[in-house]
């Protein structure tokens, strides 16, 4: 069993107790973590606290400097992180290495940068000096689905940043974070500035969460548990920042290329399998293009492969555990039952072994159904019809969630005023590429804060006015 990462070594748990890593893809356990316990976490926020004061006035550009070791580091292995992904979760090894391990090293470069520029001298307002300080001791929980790229979005802002931070990461597909930490520690991290504790969030979540020790939480996941360490975290007052569900529409207007939109928004909502928060699980389309955009979406999911992770044909991977995979046919068959249409897919399992399930595409969607309005976090797509653009912005917006979407118009200008128009924290025009540099983050109950970018790193931040 592997060990957790404590002031600079590895130690074992406390409680002696471990968790099978399991291969969706084939039902093997290939590794087991520990269960740590909340005396683990004492131990960790200790080393965390304890460190901070040094870390905290290192020079922005030292800390800068580490996080570019990191990041060569990391690019010099990210074929093998790669294939730690595809094992741990099963993404396709394509997206592993582009997605999963590539995206997150430039996030990682990008705050590198960041703590190389950082202006540590403040700027004045009236008669006072107004500086940013680190934030202190930081609890970084991270999902499964993204399981390097969600680490680095919290980890790296807070060192750029000068906090110190106890890592929990997903005991479901905590592999990629192991190699991470192995990286840090060859990158030469001062002992306690980065901490890793393994195990379940009732447990070492919950203890972090609420840890007096703990000057910030930062917690990616579903709404239900982020509502839970919001509720934790109000106890001590501590910062919080929240990255959580998401229903985001992609938005077709009349006029806009209608191939291209329904191609890329069916890529979209397949991405990881359908395990990403921001995918544009909704297809919002004209009634009197609804019956081609539907052709379009089962022509265009026919070319998803499900298979092997390794297998280079292979479009679409397991879902990450038998627990998904059954919630995800439990949706699948909710939508059946409430009168939509399901067009391609279904729930037999389309492979003998592993969490599989077929990609799937549902028509004659009506607002309000559970598969309109909950995340599902599979390979399901739904497509929703719309008679005037007031309506499309409704149902847009007629969800608990706004954290992404997308929006299709005969020109930058038309898809740009729908955007605006949208209750979500990021938005696609016509087609736009994700940009890492760019904020992260939901309104309503896709979260508090934002990730990514300048914005990001100010979550880490406190702000101090010295006064004249």
């Amino acid at each position: 069993m592997r060990q957790l990462y404590v002031r600079g070594t590895w130690v074992p748990s406390s409680s002696g107790d471990g968790t099978d890593v399991v291969d969706p893809a084939t039902e093997r356990v290939i590794d087991r973590v520990p269960s740590g316990s909340a005396h683990d976490v004492d131990r960790a926020v200790a080393a965390a606290r304890e460190a901070f004061p040094a870390w905290s006035r290192t020079p922005a550009a030292e800390r800068g400097a580490l996080l570019r070791a990191a990041a060569r580091l990391l690019r010099e292995r990210a074929e093998q992180v790669a294939r730690i992904i595809a094992a741990d979760m099963g993404a396709p090894y394509a997206m592993a290495l582009k997605v999963q391990t590539l995206l997150p090293l430039a996030v990682l470069e990008d705050h590198a940068r960041m703590a190389e520029e950082l202006d540590e001298t403040g700027r004045r307002a009236g008669r006072s000096l107004i500086v940013r300080e680190p934030a202190g001791v930081v609890a970084a929980i991270t999902p499964w689905n993204y399981p390097l790229h969600q680490v680095v979005c919290k980890v790296a802002p807070a060192l750029a940043a000068g906090c110190t931070v106890v890592l929990k990461p997903s005991e479901i597909a905590p592999l990629a974070a192991y190699a991470f930490t192995e990286i840090l520690h060859e990158a030469g991290l001062p002992a306690g500035v980065f901490n890793l504790v393994s195990g379940h969030g009732p447990v070492v979540g919950e203890a972090l969460a609420a840890h007096p020790g703990v000057d910030m939480v930062s917690f990616t996941g579903s709404t239900r548990a982020g509502r839970r360490v919001a509720a934790l975290a109000a106890h001590t007052v501590k910062r919080v920042a929240l990255e959580l569900g998401g229903k985001s529409a992609n938005v077709i207007l009349p006029g806009a290329d209608l191939r291209a939109a329904v191609r890329a928004g069916v890529a979209n909502a397949y991405l990881n399998s359908g395990q990403t928060c921001s995918a544009w699980s909704r297809m919002l389309v004209h009634r009197d293009h609804y019956d081609e955009a539907v052709e379009l979406a089962v022509a265009a999911t026919a070319r998803y492969t499900v298979g092997d992770p390794f297998d280079e044909a292979t479009r679409l991977g397991p879902l990450v555990s038998a627990a998904q995979r059954d919630r995800v046919v439990r949706y699948v068959n909710r939508g059946q039952e409430e009168g939509a249409r399901l067009v391609t897919g279904g729930t037999d399992p389309p492979l003998e072994r592993g969490f599989y399930v077929e990609p799937v595409v549902f028509a004659g969607v009506e607002p309000g159904m559970a598969i309109e309005q909950e995340e599902i976090f599979g390979p399901v797509l739904v497509i929703v019809a719309y008679l005037t653009e007031d309506e499309a912005v409704e149902i847009a917006d007629g969800t608990p969630y706004g954290l992404a979407g997308a929006v299709w118009g005969e020109t930058e200008e038309a898809a740009v005023a729908v955007a605006r128009r949208l209750r979500t924290g990021q938005v696609a025009i016509n087609g736009g590429r994700f940009d890492p540099s760019a904020p992260f983050g939901g309104y309503k109950q896709s979260g508090v804060g934002r990730e990514l970018g300048e914005h990001g790193l100010r979550e880490y931040q406190e702000v101090k006015a010295l006064q004249f």
